[in-house]
């Protein structure tokens, strides 16, 4: 709509959420309350919103740097005076005002473009969404008159005998005009120490202007989160509807109700997900991949026909036709090229694995360069920390690491280099070398006999 300005409440401590953390930043699917409203306001092509912030200001415009403009509300003073401090912001040819709330994260944007079309073509001085709710406990009563038009909105704290029982509700969205919207909310009267912006609805009326409601049929998208109980169900709710895109978009998912995707994952084509699997963050998976079962993956790419099995994988890149697992753990700057194997109980951090190398079993690699067609044994250890700092490993390409070899960094171990099996190096190794460092055998024959004789 031409000449309207988008408008997110965000200042609120939500205090039923029994949190230290304003609740526009407790995360839903992996993502705060907040940005979930924004992303909701670009798709409706609704331009650059203003946030309104308050408690834990500087988290909240941290969060959002780059896509709002702000406006601080100095004083937890209810939702009238949050908007009434938008309004002497706004640029002078802003004609409306589309009300959002942060902590209703489930909105689509079709909600949007059809309250526009109803406040439009209703030409009213403010159009709001309800909903209807088996148990309207909590929410604002919607009160209608005669001709259909909302005459009040109720809080519950407020509601009688007449209004109680009403399941029309408010949801808090809804869009206002802007002209003498500012005088109106500057005179609203105090509760406690609070306005609120749904007495502006039976001011308006009295002035015998018109607010028209939009019924918005899917209560579930209009929720608002209040107790971690609403954040669990919204959690819910999201999370069928991630599974949802990715099934229309080609993936299997084994067990739907043991597989947990965030909201910004990504998936390629083919891909199957197994049971217990937690897909987090900007986390983006290719084609024809197996991941699972239980298998963890944190803000990482990973290419096509990957394995990850049993493993746990963080901030970390894996390119095509890889296998990790079971029971590894790739730490954030992990990079594995193609047909990289990682076998299981070995833990690598900050560290680049050349093409086909492979670390079978029971190994720590970090802040490693490790080249193409490397054997790494079983028991080998990168010693990276001297106590104080953090040092690098190099091992060339086709170097072979034996058994139970402790590599002291900083080391460099050159192309086809051998390291033998039980050696702790301390001194690099030139390409195609030997390297040898552990203490001579001895067998001293008959001596479990002379033992065995010894006087106990």
């Amino acid at each position: 709509m031409a000449n309207t300005a988008a408008i997110i409440l965000a200042a609120g401590r939500g205090t039923r959420m029994r949190s230290g953390r304003a609740k526009a930043l407790h995360e839903l699917g992996g993502v705060p309350l907040v940005l979930h409203v924004l992303r909701t306001v670009e798709r409706a092509g609704l331009g650059t919103p203003w946030v309104v912030a308050g408690y834990q200001a500087e988290r909240v415009e941290e969060i959002l740097e780059g896509l709002a403009q702000f406006v601080r509300q100095p004083q937890m003073r209810g939702t009238g005076n949050a908007v009434y401090h938008v309004l002497g912001e706004l640029p002078n040819d802003v004609e409306n005002i589309l009300v959002l709330y942060a902590d209703c994260p489930l909105v689509p944007e079709e909600l949007l473009s059809a309250l526009i079309k109803r406040h439009e073509s209703e030409d009213s001085a403010a159009t709001v969404v309800t909903t209807v709710m088996d148990d309207p406990y909590g929410y604002g009563r919607i009160v209608r008159g005669p001709d259909g038009t909302i005459e009040a909105i109720v809080e519950d704290s407020a509601t009688d005998e007449a209004t109680r029982y009403i399941q029309e509700i408010n949801t808090g969205i809804g869009i206002w005009r802007v002209d003498g919207l500012r005088q109106l909310l500057a005179d609203l009267p105090l509760h406690g120490e609070e306005q609120y912006l749904t007495e502006a609805v039976s001011v308006l009326t009295h002035q015998g202007r018109r607010v028209t409601p939009l019924v918005w049929d899917a209560a579930d998208q209009v929720m608002g989160i209040n107790t971690r109980r609403d954040l669990a169900r919204a959690e819910a709710i999201l999370r069928e509807r991630t599974l949802n895109r990715l099934y229309d978009q080609g993936v299997t998912i084994v067990d739907p109700g043991t597989t947990y995707v965030d909201a910004d994952v990504e998936v390629g084509q083919d891909t199957v997900i197994y049971p217990m699997t937690f897909l987090k963050g900007n986390t983006k998976i290719g084609r024809e991949c197996h991941i699972g079962p239980m298998a963890t993956v944190v803000n990482s790419r990973i290419g096509d026909g990957v394995v990850v099995e049993q493993s746990v994988v963080e901030q970390s890149v894996i390119s095509s036709t890889a296998r990790v697992g079971p029971f590894s753990h790739l730490r954030a700057g992990t990079f594995l090229d193609r047909d990289v194997k990682i076998g299981n109980f070995v833990e690598l951090k900050n560290t680049r694995v050349g093409i086909g190398s492979k670390a079978g079993h029971h190994s720590y690699l970090g802040d490693a360069t490790i080249g193409g067609r490397v054997n790494i044994g079983a028991g080998t250890v990168i010693v990276n920390f001297d106590g104080s700092a953090k040092h690098p490993t190099f091992i060339g390409d086709e170097a072979f690491i034996g058994c139970n070899s402790n590599l002291v960094a900083p080391l460099e171990i050159g192309p086809g280099a051998y390291v033998a099996a039980g050696s702790t190096l301390t001194q690099n190794v030139p390409a195609e070398a030997l390297a040898i460092a552990r203490g001579r055998q001895e067998n001293k024959p008959g001596w479990t006999k002379t033992r065995r004789t010894r006087p106990t």
